[in-house]
């Protein structure tokens, strides 16, 4: 098994919860991240109509899914495709081997406890 983690552009958030779906991958975990990365090692803040804003953190969603390994590149490249603009700041995909996984409901382990057509827990 493997568990794949996102950081995608809120933007685009919706974007890959529709590819994902549209693979077959049907459950994953997701929530609000912030970060520096390298487009903003310049300034700051910036101002608009008279406004400051803090530019230090970019807003991002992070996806964590675990699933069977027959299914990691689909699902890499169902991410790279739907999070994609090509400007700096797109993002970024890490795949990690998951040793054991058990679900609490029913005491399933492994490759067993995942669930659904996607095979995602």
């Amino acid at each position: 098994m493997k568990k794949i983690e996102a950081i995608v552009r809120t933007s685009k958030f919706e974007d890959v919860k529709t590819a994902l779906k549209q693979a077959g991958i049907d459950f994953f975990s997701y929530w609000e991240a912030s970060g520096i990365g390298n487009e903003q090692l310049g300034e700051m803040h910036h101002s608009y109509r008279g406004t400051v804003y803090d530019t230090q953190y970019i807003s991002r969603i992070f996806i964590s899914i675990v699933l069977k390994d027959a299914n990691v590149i689909k699902t890499i490249e169902c991410i790279e495709k739907a999070a994609f603009t090509g400007e700096i700041g797109d993002g970024m995909i890490f795949s990690y081997d998951i040793e054991e996984s058990v679900r609490i409901r029913n005491g399933a382990r492994g490759e067993a406890s995942t669930s659904g057509p996607g095979d995602s827990l």
